[in-house]
């Protein structure tokens, strides 16, 4: 792939917890690290299509004080292993650390990591995406004027239903069935 075709800024903005691991309430043991099925095929996939990888988590468990930003990131370090794709495995991390009741900076619905991002890397955001499976990721992506695409492969689907019908966003049972949708 060429420079200007890398460029050309197609990416995938993903959640962590229900997206690509299962879901476990302020995980920070990275022992407790459990991939959720077709994470790995869905991610191998988008990078073999030239989809630049952006993970986008929220843990408020830092803010709240039940763990560190050091524990998030073993625990991120642990997923990456266990997905066994070439590292880096996504071009930049967000951990939000803020808990619901602090001053947002980057904790999802806000837009201001993918902004940053689609700025950084010159992306284009009519082929970038926002996969979750929260009402809050897909807000994230609606607010920084990319797609959101919603996986059943976490616990949010009843929360999300208002705002998956408003603004017709696609649903996917994993990131693998989405990813073989990607071109």
């Amino acid at each position: 792939m060429s420079e200007k075709e890398h460029r050309a800024g197609k990416a995938l903005f993903l959640d962590r917890d229900g997206t690509i691991i299962a879901d476990k309430v302020y995980l920070a043991d990275p022992a407790g690290v459990e991939l959720l099925p077709g994470a790995a095929d869905g991610l191998r996939r988008a990078r073999q299509l030239g989809y630049r990888l952006f993970l986008f988590t929220n843990q408020s468990g830092i803010g709240r004080g039940y763990h560190t930003l050091e524990d998030s990131r073993r625990v991120n370090a642990r997923m990456e292993e266990l997905l066994g794709l070439p590292r880096p495995v996504f071009d930049e991390i967000c951990i939000a650390p803020e808990a619901p009741d602090q001053p947002v900076v980057y904790r999802k619905p806000s837009p201001k990591f993918i902004r940053e991002m689609l700025e950084k890397h010159d992306l284009d955001p009519a082929h970038c995406f926002m996969v979750g499976d929260k009402a809050a990721d897909l807000q994230a992506g609606l607010n920084a004027g990319i797609r959101p695409v919603f996986v059943r492969s976490g616990q949010g689907e009843a929360a999300a239903l208002p705002e998956i019908a408003r603004h017709h966003i696609p649903v996917f049972d994993n990131l693998a069935a989405f990813a073989a949708t990607l071109a």
